[in-house]
């Protein structure tokens, strides 16, 4: 049989990036109306095979988590910051993942680092080089325990992947406590500081 171009094809599923099936069978073809491509599920992961506006370089989807509420730790080791973490599921294997992180940290009374680092699933990404006994981190700081300051970086990751795919923060302190998102002495007075960290991730097309 003869199926015509003009009058006739085989309709994709239509649904949206975060409604896909959740039990696909391999060769299922879906459309998606809120990024305009196809894609095909080939025994084990989507894979985009048409992009009318996914050119390179183009946002394809940003998901953020803001945490408003302080932590605290006196780990030497690092330790998740609890609710700051963002999951994405990129769209292709070959996206990029741009990550940014703002947040404030808090260090208690004398020399208290805070050391912070990102994570991407079990794995830390953007950190400096290992050296001797030194910590590995992103970014970082050291305050008083009635200060708060602030701490930011950007990333562009590879995760080369179309799973599930979370991005976190964790701290660590040299022994004494710290905070984020306010100070460690919290004092109910206006000089004590309460606020937020914000992890924002964006898939790049490749």
């Amino acid at each position: 049989m003869t199926i015509s171009a003009t009058t006739q094809g085989i309709r994709p599923g239509v649904c949206t990036s975060s409604n896909r099936p959740a039990t696909p069978f391999e060769g299922q073809m879906i459309y998606e109306t809120d990024t305009d491509v196809l894609a095909i599920w080939n025994g084990s992961a989507w894979r985009i095979i048409g992009a009318a506006a996914a050119t390179s370089g183009s946002v394809l989807q940003i998901q953020s988590t803001t945490k408003t509420d302080r932590f605290t730790t006196s780990s030497t080791s690092y330790v998740d910051v609890t609710g700051l973490s963002v999951s994405i599921t990129p769209k292709s294997a070959t996206s990029k993942i741009f990550v940014l992180f703002s947040g404030n940290g808090s260090g208690a009374t004398g020399a208290a680092a805070v050391h912070l680092r990102m994570m991407r699933g079990a794995t830390a990404i953007n950190v400096g080089d290992a050296g001797g006994s030194r910590t590995q981190a992103t970014t970082g700081g050291i305050s008083d325990s009635a200060e708060v300051f602030g701490m930011s970086s950007i990333f562009l990751d590879s995760p080369a992947t179309t799973s599930a795919t979370t991005y976190s923060i964790q701290v660590r302190s040299n022994g004494t406590g710290i905070a984020i998102n306010g100070a460690v002495t919290d004092t109910d007075i206006v000089q004590r500081a309460r606020t937020t960290s914000t992890i924002t991730v964006m898939e790049i097309a490749g």
